[in-house]
């Protein structure tokens, strides 16, 4: 079933002045309950207004958004609930960290779905151990944290509130390759134990070909492709000649293909290129000796 169904979707800024722009043109898109989706593009692309629309946070110029099938702008729906079924984590979401303790800036989220203390507290708890947060930070202030620290911290506070769709714009924008990988390894970890739907936007395909099970490239307010990382990943040159950079483990395949070397393109992991050379190996050598 689709969480999300978006039908021709297009949103306009300043509509009527010099400064006009369709920064989203006529999208239609539907993702099923439980994807953890890599969303992809250069800068100006759309990516990050069309997420500001799944929870209401921008209203289309024309168009359709459904949450768990209800139309999120229809008369009987209430934008307010639709904001806690779908989180959005910004890009630097630390800078929006403002409580006394670390413990109260996750309460935050829960507090403000009026749910009970106790349920609060086991939302806090649970969600701190699954971004790495050992017990003693929480009383803490954020602001003593490290800015990896703090990062996890503002992403747990939308976590806790469980929306069915979570959304993080750039969550590693500014982390060195170590905090990256310790977010990117936990946000994983988040859609493993919630089976929730998760939208990962980013700059880097190297990220998105190692945790998305789809992967959405958005070109000039349109969308180029929505389909599994092979299927993606095998259109290389199609997408570097829009600008964007595949994971370098694809330009050496494709170089090799370049080479003469019979061998597949669409692959977008080390793990894949290392069984896409073994296959490969094995299948030349058992036809030398066939030859021979």
């Amino acid at each position: 079933m689709s969480i999300i169904k978006i039908e021709n979707l297009t949103y306009t800024y300043s509509i009527g002045t010099p400064f006009e722009k369709t920064a989203v043109n006529n999208v239609n898109l539907e993702i099923e309950e439980g994807e953890l989706v890599g969303i992809i593009g250069h800068t100006g692309s759309g990516k990050s207004t069309l997420i500001q629309h799944l929870n209401g946070l921008v209203k289309p110029t024309s168009g359709n958004i459904y949450i768990d099938g209800q139309n999120i702008w229809s008369k009987d729906c209430k934008i307010r609930d639709i904001r806690f079924k779908v989180g959005l984590v910004f890009q630097y979401p630390e800078y929006q960290i403002f409580e006394e303790t670390v413990y109260k800036d996750i309460a935050f989220g829960p507090k403000n779905m009026r749910l009970p203390d106790d349920e609060i507290d086991r939302r806090i708890r649970t969600t701190a151990k699954l971004v790495g947060l050992k017990e003693d930070i929480l009383q803490k202030s954020p602001f003593e944290l490290s800015g990896g620290q703090k990062r996890r911290v503002a992403i747990a506070g939308v976590m806790a509130m469980q929306p069915k769709v979570l959304i993080l714009d750039e969550p590693t924008a500014g982390l060195d390759p170590k905090g990256r990988d310790l977010i990117l390894n936990q946000i994983k970890e988040y859609h493993r134990q919630t089976k929730s739907t998760v939208l990962l936007v980013s700059h880097s395909m190297e990220d998105v070909a190692k945790f998305a099970s789809k992967i959405l490239v958005m070109n000039r307010s349109e969308i180029f492709c929505y389909d599994t990382p092979p299927n993606v990943f095998k259109r290389a040159d199609e997408l570097t000649a829009i600008g964007l950079s595949v994971p370098q483990i694809t330009r050496v395949f494709c170089r090799l293909k370049q080479l003469g070397v019979d061998i597949r393109t669409d692959v977008y992991t080390t793990e894949f290129a290392v069984k896409t050379i073994s296959e490969y190996l094995a299948a030349h050598n058992s036809t030398e000796s066939e030859v021979q």
